[in-house]
């Protein structure tokens, strides 16, 4: 390569709480829409600003999820510019002292580890969205306040990330971070999580960094690989054409798969910042961070170590099952309920999750752990066969029953009466005599044709193991 890229992400999460960060107003997703407005979020004069105590707790759990520096004071500025969405005219952030500083994620590409650093994470208001006609002669646009002070918290990295690879299992990881702390649901279709990337390339061999370019607003990993893919390949045509890359700030177009200028990019001190008049600084009691910091569940790097060296399972399971924090769960409530660690991955991961991808539904809406738990154990004490039990868990999804009254109701119990298979083998080879003489002359295929015959009478329902035993016996 000729040239080096040098990326860092800003991360904008949502914070679950019920109400706005500095207002009582809801946050519910898809109300109609200034329906969930109040006077802070309007700018009316003389409303007042009061700090929701939820979102920032949840801020915290945030901050010691990835390993960082909690500040015992922080306080909340004014980042003032104008936009029909912004009704006061200025965003509450924080920009000088904000609460969190040095986390750090590790991330795995290629079967190579990398911590990248977080730079900083704050506290800020969202602001509202505005929604222009589709009709291309009416030249209208509308605007809604329901996400004007929605709390939010932006997670700054250290320019250390070498590529969209690299950039892709970094938000992946911290998305699960987030998610196993419960602080945000992350859907970046409803706007929870927005990634803003900073992509520069300087010339191979040289350490000065080149000029940054700020993608805007990238709602999907997806968009994220492909938007610095095109942005590290324009700038070094750009840079080898002898032409300069100009800091900026760009959109990605999906539909072209290219970014397109939007605004030439301001200082910093464009945004006139200065600290709140109407807000105090933010004091956070060392007990009460470490109350938070002990209250933290089990994170996914942590559940996929002990997946392994507790349960013996391949890396590779213990990935899959800890991608989602309700997947673990409910892994874990299975083998609490005494499924085997290796059959219940294997359910979960083929079975299950086919399911999950192809109804669009939660794990734990298809049928409790515990379900599961007591199929495979009809499996293991021979009760039903493997096949059977695929036909037993479709109906298990299909009416939510537990496999037990199923496998009853429809009479799918294994025949595993020695007595009553031996009767069905000797009937099979009386009905194919070729076959039974063809084994005996040494064809090795015949003995497939046996027991698929077995099978086939017996419609599935045979202990293969016992039949296969008496077939033997029986052949001689």
């Amino acid at each position: 390569m000729k040239f080096i890229p040098t990326i860092g992400l800003e991360v904008h999460c949502q914070l679950n709480t019920q109400s706005k960060l500095f207002s009582p107003a809801a946050t519910s997703f898809g109300a109609d829409a200034n329906t969930q407005v109040q006077t802070v979020c309007l700018g009316l004069p003389g409303a007042l600003p009061v700090l929701n105590r939820e979102a920032v707790k949840k801020a915290v759990r945030a901050g010691l999820a990835v390993g960082g520096v909690i500040h015992e004071r922080s306080k909340f500025d004014r980042k003032n510019y104008f936009y029909p969405d912004l009704p006061k005219g200025y965003q509450i952030t924080q920009f000088y002292e904000p609460y969190c500083t040095n986390g750090k994620i590790e991330i795995d590409v290629d079967k190579k580890k990398k911590t990248v650093g977080i730079t900083r994470i704050h506290i800020e208001e969202d602001a509202g969205k505005l929604m222009h006609s589709e009709d291309a002669q009416v030249h209208e646009s509308y605007v809604d306040l329901n996400r004007a002070g929605t709390p939010l918290i932006e997670i700054v990295s250290e320019p250390e990330i070498d590529s969209s690879d690299e950039a892709v299992a970094y938000l992946t990881e911290l998305k699960k971070i987030l998610e196993y702390i419960d602080v945000s649901d992350c859907n970046m279709e409803q706007g929870s999580l927005r990634v803003d990337a900073n992509v520069s390339v300087r010339r191979d061999g040289t350490s000065t960094l080149g000029t940054r370019v700020e993608i805007k607003n990238l709602n999907s990993f997806k968009s994220v690989k492909a938007a610095i893919e095109y942005e590290i390949e324009r700038q070094a045509e750009l840079i080898e054409s002898g032409g300069k890359v100009l800091q900026e700030t760009r959109l990605y177009n999906a539909a072209r798969d290219t970014t397109a200028s939007m605004r030439s990019k301001e200082e910093a001190h464009d945004y006139r910042y200065f600290p709140d008049p109407d807000l105090v600084p933010l004091i956070l009691k060392k007990e009460e961070i470490e109350n938070i910091k002990r209250d933290l569940p089990e994170l996914a790097h942590e559940k996929r170590a002990r997946y392994v060296e507790e349960f013996g399972l391949p890396e590779y399971d213990a990935e899959v099952l800890t991608a989602d924090r309700n997947t673990a769960l409910y892994f874990e409530d299975a083998l609490r309920a005494g499924a085997p660690a290796k059959k219940a991955s294997n359910w979960v991961m083929v079975e299950m999750l086919a399911v999950v991808k192809e109804q669009h539904k939660p794990i734990e809406t298809l049928f409790a752990p515990t379900n599961l738990a007591e199929l495979i154990h009809l499996i293991d004490s021979g009760v039903i066969s493997s096949k059977i039990a695929k036909e037993v868990f479709a109906e298990m999804v299909a009416s939510g029953k537990n496999a037990k009254a199923i496998v009853e109701a429809k009479g799918m119990a294994q025949i595993s009466d020695e007595g009553a298979i031996r009767e069905i083998v000797r009937s099979v080879m009386a009905e194919h005599p070729t076959s039974v003489d063809d084994f005996r002359d040494g064809k090795e295929r015949a003995l497939k044709h046996l027991q698929g015959e077995i099978m086939k009478k017996t419609r599935g329902k045979v202990n293969p193991q016992i039949a296969n035993k008496i077939l033997g016996e029986e052949l001689g």
